[in-house]
């Protein structure tokens, strides 16, 4: 589990990249898994939506507006797992009934290896393609 931001995708991958050089066997066999907590938390009166994404984020923002006024929707952005609280955390994250775990498949495994290698390695310009193809990408989190 990593912080739902740019920062815990880039701990993702190293964490997966260890497992997929020195735990291979994990992967294949099935035992890793990613849980996924929300990066958002929308709120207006006693409703109270998780979004994962920004998409999710407006879409809950704009159902809300829809039943009153909007400066009553209040959107609170999780910086890192530490700014919530343990309920939160277990409903969102480690709660059997409501969270989100994805099963790390060596596909996905070999592609974060892949990345991590070109991005982190000494070979210069796979790195620079790898960046002008994908600037435009790019999920900055400033």
């Amino acid at each position: 589990m990593c912080d739902a931001d740019v920062d815990g995708s880039h701990i993702q991958t190293l964490i997966l990249t260890f497992f997929f050089r020195y735990m291979r066997e994990m992967i294949e066999n099935g035992y890793i898994y990613i849980a996924t907590p929300p990066l958002y938390l929308v709120r207006k009166g006693k409703q109270a939506k998780y979004a994962w994404d920004d998409k999710e984020r407006d879409g809950y923002i704009d159902k809300m507006k829809g039943s009153g006024s909007e400066s009553s929707v209040h959107v609170q952005r999780y910086k890192g797992l530490g700014e919530m609280n343990a309920e939160q955390l277990w409903d969102t994250t480690m709660s059997p009934e409501n969270r989100t775990l994805r099963q790390v498949t060596i596909e996905s495994a070999a592609e974060a290896d892949r990345i991590f290698s070109m991005l982190m390695g000494d070979d210069v310009p796979p790195r620079r393609e790898f960046i002008e193809n994908n600037a435009k990408y790019a999920n900055i989190d400033a």
